[in-house]
């Protein structure tokens, strides 16, 4: 067989064993959509993701107009009318402060474990707001009921009863935002008269349960949240990172304090967009599922370095692999990302790793052995092969550094394969390879 067609054979051979690490990326992101649809069917049953905005006072008033009609002698008369335009006063607070415990648990659904939380929590605010004095004396506007409102995307969450005091006086929630679609409760005020000011401090105590993760929007003028978790690896995210934070075996602490003036909650609450709002998520520290995908995609790299490896010692040892050889090892490699993948369903990804890792190393040593006619050169290959799968490993867990350390790799890699091949005079192996068996 010539060289050329040797090379052409080996990269037909890596080319087609992309269709069986193809089929495996593919049964890998089918099952993050399993897990995806575990975590949503957990959510209909629980609760889903949290959101919290509020308090938020709301004051309804309707316009006095004057109108003219006739009376039974068509004489033109005047009247005030108290159901003209109607519309609501928005009032946020001066300040807000929300402390609380997320005590996390796990709800399992088949093979998936979704991270849930109770948020145990007390959300203090403090309210000095002016109810605008009517334009008119003779035409005074008629002032509602107001209510003060806390947004929550998912009350089903809601364990036992809330308790809300108003000024230490205990007052009674009802379900609803009031007039706004949005999910939440609210509790409804005395009406007040125009142009009084209204100072009163408002404290919610309650516990909220949800799925993965919880978000606050900072809706006052100064806003001051604390959480404290036993959970180890929280991540931090939304449009606000916190001021401090501590992260231990014992779980983390972190505070966040926020100013109206970052902020574009407040315009965005009035305009019913989404609210900028600081987040935490209760992540699991390692995702099976997205580290075999990361796995995964240097199998084609695993598959190229090994049928280099084959084509060196073919041509410089002068043996004989066949094709169907080539295919099995090709075959053997790329199974071990599926048996990753089953193996980190049932036990600690690590231990995974190790399981899949020696299963694969062991078979394709003891194959190649008889291949190559060499328990050395077996031997030689399996560690070959074992340091692949040692340095992908690192790889994996260390996310951040992963550019540089797959580069330093490959360029290790390159430069064992030139300095082993430095001596070998090319022109002769071709010809030798060229020679009839």
């Amino acid at each position: 067989m010539r060289l050329g067609l040797k090379i052409l054979m080996v990269a037909v051979l890596t080319v087609i064993i992309l269709v069986p690490l193809t089929m495996i990326r593919g049964t890998i992101h089918e099952r993050q959509q399993y897990r995806q649809e575990a975590v949503e069917s957990i959510s209909r049953s629980f609760a889903g993701v949290q959101r919290i905005a509020g308090p938020v006072l709301v004051v309804p008033y309707t316009e006095t107009i004057e109108v003219e009609e006739r009376n039974d002698k068509g004489e033109v008369i005047r009247k005030l009318k108290r159901d003209g335009e109607q519309g609501i006063w928005t009032y946020f607070p001066e300040t807000q402060d929300l402390r609380g415990r997320l005590v996390p648990s796990t709800r399992r659904l088949g093979l998936h474990e979704v991270r849930v939380y109770e948020l145990r929590g007390a959300l203090a605010a403090r309210f000095h707001v002016r109810i605008p004095a009517d334009a008119d004396p003779a035409l005074p506007r008629k002032i509602g009921r107001p209510w003060l409102s806390y947004g929550i995307a998912d009350v089903r969450g809601l364990a036992g009863s809330p308790v809300l005091r108003i000024d230490g006086s205990e007052a009674a929630l009802q379900q609803g935002m009031g007039s706004r679609e949005r999910s939440g409760v609210h509790a409804s005020l005395e009406p007040p008269a125009a142009g009084s000011e209204l100072r009163f401090d408002s404290k919610l105590e309650f516990n909220l349960g949800g799925t993965e993760s919880l978000s606050i929007s900072p809706l006052a003028k100064r806003n001051r949240i604390v959480l404290d978790s036993s959970w180890k690896h929280p991540q931090f995210n939304g449009d606000f990172l916190p001021r401090s934070r501590r992260i231990g075996g014992n779980g983390f602490h972190a505070e966040w304090e926020v100013s109206s003036l970052a902020s574009n909650a407040q315009a965005q609450y009035l305009g019913n967009t989404e609210l900028d709002a600081i987040g935490v998520s209760l992540v699991d520290p390692v995702n099976v599922y997205s580290q075999t995908d990361r796995a995964s995609k240097y199998g084609l790299l695993f598959v190229a370095l090994t049928f280099v490896g084959f084509f060196m010692l073919e041509l410089v040892k002068q043996l004989r692999i066949h094709p169907i050889q080539y295919g099995l090892v090709g075959l053997a490699l790329a199974i071990f990302f599926l048996l990753l993948l089953g193996l980190s369903e049932h036990i600690v990804f690590g231990w995974a790793y190790l399981a899949a890792s020696i299963a694969c190393v062991g078979l394709l040593g003891f194959y190649v052995s008889h291949v190559l006619h060499s328990r050395g050169r077996g031997f030689g290959f399996a560690a070959m092969l074992g340091l692949l799968y040692a340095a992908l490993y690192g790889l994996l867990v260390s996310e951040d550094n992963a550019l540089v350390l797959g580069a330093g790799l490959l360029f290790l890699i390159l430069a064992a394969i030139m300095f082993a091949t430095r001596k070998v005079d090319w022109y002769r192996v071709g010809e030798q390879a060229t020679r009839p068996a």
